[in-house]
């Protein structure tokens, strides 16, 4: 990196600042500095880039394009320290620190609820959650682990099983009286939801179900199980959602099973981490407090099945 390139790093902040207000006078009050101290720190920024980054018009500042086309990129950089400090900042007072890239909806309907257990067994263990959606290379992203659904194979990492996915036929009791759902076949004019990166599941629970449609791909398309669920129980569709992440729901009836068919999955969940975390401390820890719940949900599951 050829640091002679760098403006200095207030300076860089005096223009973001004053940009984002169009005003010195704003940006002053923000950054505790006088408007001189402001204007002062932009002039030296336009006198080292070599461009006009404001137009003085009156009492006003307006951006030029060059200023526009800097803001842009440096706003970007800004955010990017403040995430970088902000994450190494949480390193302080915890003897380790683990972090986890996690799936939306498994994060928030089967992980968060669980760690206060995690965090009570390991109080000195520090934990950052992240969504990632996608498998990305840990040599790029700053994460020690992820829970991950499907393939196993990850290049140059561990996969650790944890449970396969049960998914039910679901909706709101009212959906379910006012169309008169009672057979499969009923569920083929109804509205559906869809979970947009699984097209298939439609089709796939109506050839369990026997029931031949051109209709399956067909409804409103969500980006997560969480959404999907909320907009089920407020009527809006019959859904497939794995049974694990709404439970709660089930049991206080805001979702009801509308057939005994439930759609078994050839991929599981897994946590996924790099061959070269294996010794740290925090990722062992994690790692056998993740696997001890899993084989709980397990065996619950199990002594919930029939015969």
């Amino acid at each position: 990196m050829k640091r002679a390139f760098l403006p200095p790093a207030d300076a860089l902040i005096a223009f973001e600042c004053a940009a984002r207000h169009l005003s010195f006078t704003r940006a002053a009050e923000e950054l505790h500095l006088t408007q001189g101290a402001v204007s002062k720190q932009v002039r030296h920024l336009e006198d080292r880039l070599g461009v006009e980054l404001f137009r003085r018009v009156r009492q006003r500042i307006v951006l030029t394009d060059a200023g526009r086309l800097y803001l842009h990129d440096i706003r970007g950089a800004l955010e990017q320290m403040t995430t970088a400090t902000r994450q190494v900042m949480s390193y302080a007072g915890s003897e380790d620190v683990l972090n986890l890239a996690v799936l939306p909806t498994f994060g928030t309907r089967w992980l968060a609820p669980r760690l206060a257990e995690f965090q009570r067994r390991y109080p000195s263990a520090g934990l950052n959650l992240s969504v990632r959606l996608q498998p990305f290379d840990f040599d790029v992203e700053p994460f020690d682990g992820a829970i991950h659904h499907g393939d196993p194979v990850w290049a140059g990492t561990i996969a650790e099983p944890l449970f396969p996915e049960e998914v039910v036929p679901v909706a709101s009791r009212a959906f379910r009286d006012r169309h008169g759902i009672r057979k499969p076949a009923d569920l083929v004019p109804v509205p559906r939801l869809q979970l947009a990166t699984r097209p298939l599941a439609w089709r796939q629970w109506f050839d369990i179900a026997g029931v031949e449609t051109d209709a399956a791909f067909q409804g409103a398309r969500f980006e997560q199980f969480v959404m999907i669920s909320e907009a089920a129980v407020h009527h809006a569709g019959a859904a497939l959602i794995p049974k694990f992440f709404i439970e709660e729901e089930l049991s206080s009836g805001r979702l009801v099973r509308l057939f005994d068919l439930p759609m078994p999955q050839e991929t599981a969940y897994h946590f996924v981490y790099p061959e070269n975390r294996t010794l740290r401390p925090v990722v062992r820890a994690f790692r056998g407090w993740l696997m001890e719940e899993a084989r709980a949900a397990r065996a619950d599951r199990e002594e919930m099945l029939p015969g």
